[in-house]
């Protein structure tokens, strides 16, 4: 059986843990995420690739990640009046619409662990896969987007 010391120390050593998980746990709280950016744009560069638009993000950790299930038709009517639309252009989306905003996508269901979303005008549905959570914590309501040419 453990000598009185002993049981002090454990008992020590298990506060200082519950307090130090309390401590990180309220920190992760607080804690600044690039998740939910508010009322931020977001940026990103799709470009054409074995025949579909992909997108590079190497700070959400995406490389060539594909827009599939409908969105491709999407964003070639966003891009329709763009030149060398195929060789790069900058795609703007928020959460919150924005001065400029082309297209509103308003949610409509989920499904695979991605979110179905409808295009305002022409009428069009596409998947977003789950690497919008690398944007977002959850789906949001509306995605206000706009799709405009490079200009270096």
């Amino acid at each position: 059986m453990p000598n009185l010391r002993q049981r002090v120390f454990v008992i020590f050593a298990m506060g200082v843990m519950a307090v130090a998980s309390a401590g990180w746990f309220l920190w992760r709280q607080s804690a600044p995420s690039t998740k939910d950016v508010g009322n931020s744009i977001v940026v990103i560069k799709p470009y054409r690739l074995h025949g579909t638009w992909v997108f590079d993000d190497p700070a959400a950790g995406l490389k060539q990640e594909p827009f599939v299930a409908g969105v491709p038709e999407m964003i070639d009517v966003l891009v329709k009046d763009i030149p060398n639309a195929r060789d790069g252009f900058r795609l703007l989306f928020s959460a919150n619409e924005f001065p400029g905003t082309q297209k509103t996508l308003t949610w409509q269901r989920g499904e695979s662990g991605g979110n179905y979303y409808r295009l305002d005008s022409p009428d069009m549905e596409g998947w977003l896969c789950p690497a919008l959570f690398k944007y977002y914590k959850t789906a949001p309501k509306q995605l206000f987007v706009k799709a405009e040419a490079i200009k270096e």
